[in-house]
């Protein structure tokens, strides 16, 4: 049963507690829900591959994303909002243009990018390819790697707490491996 329902009514009918509040990701201590609070609605990533693939107008974007414009409008602000886009006079217009912490996200793009295209392609292949304008080699995100060049698997990794830890997260992770469970 949905947890907004609290109980059942003689005729069958659930009734629901008052709407509940979504998690606001952004007051979290962790960096991935701080992140996913300003990278997380659906249409952010698809509006970031269009920067990097180098569209700056409104009008391009919502034509080649098939966006609606109010949408549009509303995602491009929130990108602005936090830092990842600006917006800049370009003559007549405005333009959209990546800051460096728009730049900084490309890994996170590429790392999406090549997810999707192993795991979703259709038989034929991704539809795009990204190459390298300087060598030609095809563009692929990095993956974690040791200084002796062997790849680091999930399972391979130790989390400790960091400098902003609070208590629960030092309780979480401080005693190692058995405070993973």
């Amino acid at each position: 049963m949905l947890a907004s329902c609290k109980s059942l009514r003689s005729h069958g009918q659930a009734r629901r507690s008052p709407a509940m509040r979504p998690t606001d990701f952004s007051r979290m201590r962790c960096p991935v829900a701080r992140a996913m609070a300003v990278l997380g609605e659906r249409w952010t990533i698809l509006i970031l591959r269009e920067a990097f693939a180098g569209t700056t107008r409104f009008d391009a974007f919502a034509a080649n994303l098939g966006i609606a414009p109010n949408i549009l409008s509303t995602r491009l602000s929130a990108l602005v909002r936090h830092g990842v886009m600006e917006r800049v006079r370009d003559g007549a217009r405005h333009a959209y243009r990546l800051t460096e912490r728009g730049r900084d996200a490309f890994p996170l793009y590429l790392a999406i990018r090549d997810w999707g295209a192993r795991h979703f392609s259709g038989p034929e292949g991704p539809p795009t390819a990204m190459l390298d304008t300087r060598t030609g080699a095809p563009v692929t995100a990095p993956a974690p790697l040791r200084a002796d060049g062997s790849r680091i698997l999930p399972e391979e990794v130790r989390i400790l707490p960091g400098p902003g830890a609070n208590d629960a997260i030092r309780r979480r992770f401080g005693a190692g491996d058995a405070a993973h469970g």
